[in-house]
Order: C-alpha cells, then structure tokens, then sequence
C-alpha cells in the first residue's frame, strides 16, 4: 500500500517521523537535567563526608552529563531550524506549482497561439528559476554555516568548564543552606511562641 500514498500523505510521516526525533532529544534533555540534580547532590554529600576521591569523581560526571545536555540542545535546535528552512523551500515549491498550473490553464484557453504558448513557458521557466535561485541560496548558507561551525569549534574545546560544574554545586549547596536556615528561622519561631504560652499560664 505504501506505493499508492499520495504525496501530501508521504509529507505528513515524514513530519511525522522528525516531531517523533524531536520528543525523543527533549525527553533526553530532561533525563540528562534530572542526572545532574543526582549528581549535584550525590557532589555535595562527598564533601560533607570530606571525600574529595569521590567529589572528582563525581564532578568529573557531571561535567560529561552537562556536555551531553549541551550537545542534545544544539541537536535539537538543529532540527528546527531545519524545519523552517524546509517550510521556506515549501513555499517556493507551492509557488512554482500554482504557476505551472496557470501556464497550463492559459495555453488550454488560448490554444496554440505561439505568443502565447511562449508566454506559458517563459512564465514557467521564471517560477523555476527563482525556486532554484532560493534553494541553491539556502544551500549556500548551510555549507557557509557548516564551514564557520567547523572552524570555530575546536575538537579539544570543552562545552562544559571545571569552574562551570564547581559554580552549579556552590550554588545549589547555598540554595540548601537557605533552606535550612529558613527551616531554622521557622522552628525558633515556633518554640518562642510555646515559652510565651506557657509563661503566660505560669
């Protein structure tokens, strides 16, 4: 049966199938956020214990998880970008379509007149010529994109700092601290409260 789909048909699994790709790397962004919160805390339990073997350890897998996250973003980002220049070339294509049905329609009106059979192709031959000028020029910015991504990108460059990951712990170890110190704050103003109500009975 898949030799009869129609074309729009064939379209809409192949949108399909990259919206598919695209919830699989968001799930995968949100699985490698979740690693990190483990390990952070897994981080801040080591330097509680005074276990710094572990602390490298443990810091050296959250630098790898942090870069992983970072790679899935830039996937995912790829894709839509992607998918907007696909929906720009679409255009293009509709566009060039519709034209070469009007050329039609005009030489089965007119007949066979050689202006105007001229005229439909002529017209046909400009609706090509500007969807091929966009597509080459849209390919032409992929490959200059590609060329800058390629240069600029060093295969020793880290994506994630040692400094970055030991930023991420600090800062949820104070966020902690806070907590606790709230929780403080609130059971001393409970217990002030129990003193005053039983000197109050006394």
């Amino acid at each position: 049966m898949g030799l009869f789909k129609s074309k729009d048909e064939r379209r809409i699994e192949r949108e399909m199938r990259i919206r598919t790709g695209m919830r699989s790397i968001e799930k995968a962004i949100r699985e490698q956020e979740k690693f990190a919160e483990d390990f952070i805390k897994n981080a801040q339990q080591a330097r509680r214990i005074g276990d710094n073997n572990q602390y490298l350890f443990i810091r050296s897998a959250l630098k790898k998880t942090a870069s992983v996250k970072k790679m899935l973003e830039r996937q995912l980002l790829s894709i839509r970008n992607a998918m907007l220049i696909q929906k720009q070339a679409q255009a293009s294509q509709d566009f060039a379509e519709s034209m070469a049905v009007m050329a039609g329609e005009i030489g089965r009106i007119f007949g066979e007149m050689d202006l105007t059979k001229t005229q439909a192709q002529w017209e046909h031959a400009v609706a090509q010529a500007g969807s091929m000028e966009e597509r080459m020029g849209l390919f032409l910015d992929s490959m200059e994109q590609s060329a800058i991504s390629g240069a600029t990108a060093s295969p020793k460059e880290e994506l994630v700092t040692d400094q970055e990951i030991d930023r991420m712990i600090s800062a949820d170890v104070l966020a902690g601290e806070k907590r606790e110190l709230g929780q403080l704050d609130e059971l001393e103003s409970e217990i002030a409260k129990e003193l005053g109500a039983t000197k109050q009975k006394d």
